[in-house]
């Protein structure tokens, strides 16, 4: 049973590597048509009673007391700070520099692990992993980079940095509080949560009288609805169940390789040498992110 559960870990870690890649950019077309907080905030309460819904007719349990507790946590961390605030950084920034940013968030989620303690601690191998992704995804945007800089991005960049902050607390703290209920419901149960709260703040700070649907991004936020939060939320909550936190991490590096294809694909944005060596480095990268990850595990059980 456990190895079908890793199999199955492993498969939701794949497709978060897919899914992820491709939200970056419909965020960017949604927001810029939709006010950022009930944005995300309507998407993730739209997605939650979808799955909760399936779930009951799967027969899964419902959540008790405690774990409305720990799931409202995990959710306010992961969504109602990592999630909108990246919708609200794309106000400005670019989804591919987006993605760049967010390659940063392994280093605050190994690194607030290693804090607590009994979290797993750093080797060699997750160190040199880490810096081989950032590296890669550096030699990608790196001509865009100096707009880190640039007041237009202030906003933005800060967004970013709490959002990183956020979802790698998030990520540890799902990972080391347990929950008795499977951890799709878990997931649902998020979704809904946050989604209220979100969007209650939402039509608190006035975004009601600017929400209007266009064509464009009611595309955008039913692709997020199906995609980014039912198919690739629910997977990443699977992943962290089963596996390293420094594992699934490493999506990171792979959303800003699709990012940048979609640019490609749909923006016709240029692809050089230096991207293709880039994709190396960061493939690399998880590898060895990869590698150091199992060696954590053993020597935590020992």
């Amino acid at each position: 049973m456990e190895k079908k559960n890793n199999a199955r870990a492993l498969f939701a870690l794949m497709s978060i590597y897919i899914i992820w890649g491709t939200t970056y950019l419909a965020i960017r077309v949604g927001v810029k048509d939709l006010p950022p907080v009930l944005f995300s905030g309507l998407r993730w309460l739209c997605a939650g009673p979808i799955m909760i819904g399936i779930l009951l007719l799967k027969k899964y349990k419902l959540p008790n007391k405690n774990d409305i507790l720990h799931l409202t946590i995990s959710g306010l961390l992961l969504l109602g700070g990592g999630n909108v605030l990246v919708v609200f950084a794309e106000q400005w920034i670019p989804s591919g520099l987006t993605a760049l940013l967010i390659t940063t968030v392994p280093f605050w989620a190994v690194g607030i692990e290693a804090l607590i303690p009994n979290g797993k601690k750093l080797n060699s191998f997750i160190i040199v992993g880490l810096i081989l992704g950032f590296l890669g995804v550096t030699i990608i945007f790196g001509g865009d980079f100096h707009k880190l800089f640039e007041p237009a991005y202030f906003k933005g960049v800060i967004g970013i940095l709490l959002a990183e902050i956020c979802w790698a607390a998030g990520t540890v703290y799902s990972k080391y509080k347990k929950i008795s209920v499977h951890p799709l419901m878990g997931a649902a149960a998020q979704m809904i949560i946050a989604g209220l709260v979100i969007s209650l703040f939402g039509l608190l700070i006035g975004e009601s009288t600017h929400f209007s649907f266009t064509h464009d991004s009611l595309l955008a936020f039913i692709y997020l609805i199906l995609f980014g939060s039912l198919a690739g939320y629910g997977s990443y909550i699977y992943a962290i169940s089963h596996l390293p936190v420094s594992l699934v991490s490493t999506y990171a590096y792979v959303n800003p390789i699709i990012a940048l294809f979609l640019g490609w694909l749909i923006l016709g944005e240029e692809i050089t040498i230096w991207i293709v060596l880039a994709s190396v480095v960061i493939l690399a990268g998880v590898t060895v992110v990869k590698k150091g990850s199992e060696r954590q595990s053993i020597a935590h059980t020992k």
